[in-house]
This record gives structure tokens, sequence and C-alpha cells, in this order.
């Protein structure tokens, strides 16, 4: 599953909001009936997991995580308990509950970005804030693809 690219749409006035149909298909295809929603752990925003993305990342995260540790197991339990599974509706509508609004500082006007394997839901204003202006971009991209071509040629 690959989501990419960012459209802009409205919430109504009781939170609900249609998925892009482009990211509808793709949740089509890859035969994902369910989302998992949680506030993203860095930024303002709001992350949509397809249910086998989000079962991949906590199982991911649980080998990691060693049971008997106190820390551990809090970190676990703070990221899987401040999720809500979601379904659309026959019309592509889900609803976000108020808290989640109200975590990414959203009202009507939002941006779905694709993110490869999951979807941001951003306010408008947010989305804005959070985006690199294009020459630290362009730098910051070219640090990190140098890093990997030095990393490869250490290797050979």
């Amino acid at each position: 599953m690959r989501f990419l690219g960012n459209i802009e749409a409205k919430m109504d006035a009781k939170g609900r909001a249609f998925l892009p149909a482009v990211f509808r298909k793709i949740l089509q295809a890859g035969s994902e009936e369910r989302l998992v929603l949680r506030k993203d752990v860095f930024q303002p925003c709001l992350v949509l997991y397809p249910e086998s993305v989000w079962n991949e990342q906590m199982d991911a995260l649980r080998q990691r995580l060693n049971r008997w540790n106190k820390q551990h197991q809090q970190v676990f339990r703070q990221f899987v308990s401040e999720v809500e599974v979601l379904t659309l509706d026959g019309n592509g509508r889900f609803l976000v509950p108020k808290r989640y609004l109200r975590m990414a500082d959203i009202e009507q006007d939002v941006k779905f970005v694709g993110m490869g394997d999951t979807i941001e839901i951003w306010s408008n204003a947010k989305a804005e804030q959070c985006q690199m202006n294009p020459e630290d971009f362009g730098k910051a991209l070219e640090e990190l693809m140098d890093e990997d071509v030095s990393m490869e040629n250490s290797l050979t």
C-alpha cells in the first residue's frame, strides 16, 4: 500500500470527513476494511493506519520492548491505548472523535497527506507550518542521500 500526495478537504459539523477517493481505492485494493486512528507521536496531526499496517507496527514495537520493564510497559500502553478503530460508512465517510480533533487543533479545513503506508490528517494551518522551506528540504535530502552513498561505499 502506498498513499501519496495531499488533498484538501472539509470536516462537517459532526466531525465527519470523506476519505479522499484515491486513498479509498488503495484501501479497497488491499482489502482493508478498518482503519486505526491515533495522534502522531511527534507532530500535531492525526494518523490513519490501515488495520494490517497498525498490526505490523504494534508487533514491531512489542518485539523491541520488554514486558518486565515498567517504562517499556508504559510506552506500549500509551501507544496502543490512545487509538480509535474506524470503519468507513457506505459513502466513504468516517467520524473523528472530538478529543482527536482537539489534540490536532483541527476545526473544519483539513489536509490528508499520504505518507506511504499511512495517511496523516492535518489542520490546513498546521500543515503549512510544519513544512520545511525548499532550500532546507533540498539540503536535508542531499545530506541523507549522501549518508546512504557513504555507507554503501564503506560496505564494499
